[in-house]
């Protein structure tokens, strides 16, 4: 029996969109499991608590019967190797992006040099996409629900209702 060959595709996913759900579908066509990493950044002010991310993912991902969804803190390559993934998984949009990701591949290959980085490149309709766009366009009144699953834009509308109700 040949070695599961799995994956982590790690992120803040605050919250998560459609960009980010192409890079998990395209993972998934690749690897036997795929497991997205949901990061607790401590300095980081998110939108949605860390168990709010994760189940937003889990429903959006719920027809990939190889993907799951898990919050870890600490070292990336850590939580690679305790679920024995030996590929990281980053998305990229743009030459912007991949200066960073390939830094960070580099330090993570020197942490644990059995670990290896596989970028994607978005599919060119979400070049542009990101969290902070989405939350922005929601938070000025824009329609984003063709950029994000729509149990995401319902999340989006339900925590800005919220935050302006308590403004006023």
């Amino acid at each position: 029996m040949s070695k599961q060959r799995i994956a982590v595709y790690p992120g803040s996913f605050d919250p998560v969109t459609n960009g980010h759900l192409d890079v998990i579908r395209r993972a998934a066509g690749i690897f036997d499991k795929v497991i997205v990493g949901v990061g607790r950044n401590v300095g980081k002010a998110p939108l949605f608590t860390t168990e709010e991310r994760v189940s937003l993912i889990q429903v959006a991902v719920s027809e990939l019967q190889n993907v799951e969804v898990e919050s870890f803190d600490g070292m990336l390559v850590a939580f690679a190797k305790q679920h024995g993934a030996s590929v990281l998984v980053k998305g990229l949009r743009a030459i912007s992006d991949f200066e960073y990701e390939f830094q960070m591949a580099l330090a993570n290959r020197h942490l644990d040099p059995t670990v290896e980085t596989m970028f994607l490149m978005t599919s060119a309709e979400y070049q542009f996409l990101s969290s902070s766009i989405v939350k922005e366009m929601v938070r000025v009144g824009g329609d984003c629900s063709p950029l994000v699953p729509s149990v995401v834009m319902d999340a989006l509308r339900r925590s800005f209702d919220v935050n302006t109700s308590q403004e006023r």
